[in-house]
This record gives C-alpha cells, sequence and structure tokens, in this order.
C-alpha cells in the first residue's frame, strides 16, 4: 500500500519534470554550440554537432532527471489507470466506484470532449 505524499516531501508534477528535462536538454546544445562557436567553429555546423554531442551527454549528465521524469510518468500513469478503472466500475454500477479515503479522484488531463477510453477491443 502507498502512502499519499505530504506536502513537504511531494515530487513536483509530470508538467513541471518535462519542462525541467527539456530545459536541461535544450541548454546543453546551447553550451556545446557556444563552445563550438567560440572555437570558430560556423554557426549551422556547431548547431548540428551540438545536437549529436548533447545526446550522449545528456544521458550520462542528467541521469537524476530522467530517474524524476520516469517516476512523473508512472505516477500518472497509475493515477490515471485508477481514475478509469473507478469510472468505469461506476459506470457497471460496481461498489468500486466509490472512491475511498486513501486515494481520492481527482480531475483527469483529459480534455472533456475527447471520447473515452474503451481499452483493447
Amino acid at each position: 500500500m502507498t502512502t499519499s505524499p505530504t506536502p513537504t516531501d511531494r515530487q513536483p508534477g509530470l508538467a513541471a519534470t518535462v519542462g525541467l528535462y527539456t530545459a536541461a536538454r535544450v541548454g546543453l546544445v546551447a553550451l556545446v554550440t557556444a563552445l563550438l562557436l567560440v572555437a570558430g567553429v560556423p554557426f549551422l555546423i556547431a548547431l548540428l554537432v551540438a545536437l549529436i554531442v548533447a545526446l550522449p551527454l545528456s544521458m550520462v549528465l542528467f541521469r537524476g532527471l530522467r530517474g524524476r521524469l520516469d517516476a512523473a510518468l508512472n505516477a500518472t500513469r497509475e493515477r490515471r489507470a485508477r481514475e478509469r478503472e473507478a469510472l468505469r466500475a461506476k459506470l457497471r454500477g460496481d461498489a468500486l466506484a466509490e472512491p475511498t479515503a486513501e486515494e481520492p479522484l481527482v480531475a483527469s488531463d483529459e480534455p472533456a470532449g475527447r471520447e473515452a477510453d474503451r481499452g483493447q477491443q
């Protein structure tokens, strides 16, 4: 059984984690590009080389950020699966539809006009 995070140890949400990881990757490309420009390499070549070099560098340098991103993705996936199962149970009329005190249902990230996920049929 998992415990819900308290406000003091709560991890940042998925959007914040994705934004941070993206900013770090773009920053790394900009840094490598700037270093190559200082070395006298033309801008377009420096940018292309920086894109190629930044990928393996980011794998090593941003290992912690990737772990946080993976954890945020897993938490979001689990929360949405619980919400989907609770909604399906509610639509079937099962007793599972009642939210528990441990895991209250929260609004989903899905747009309101989008059709419900029907699973694999």
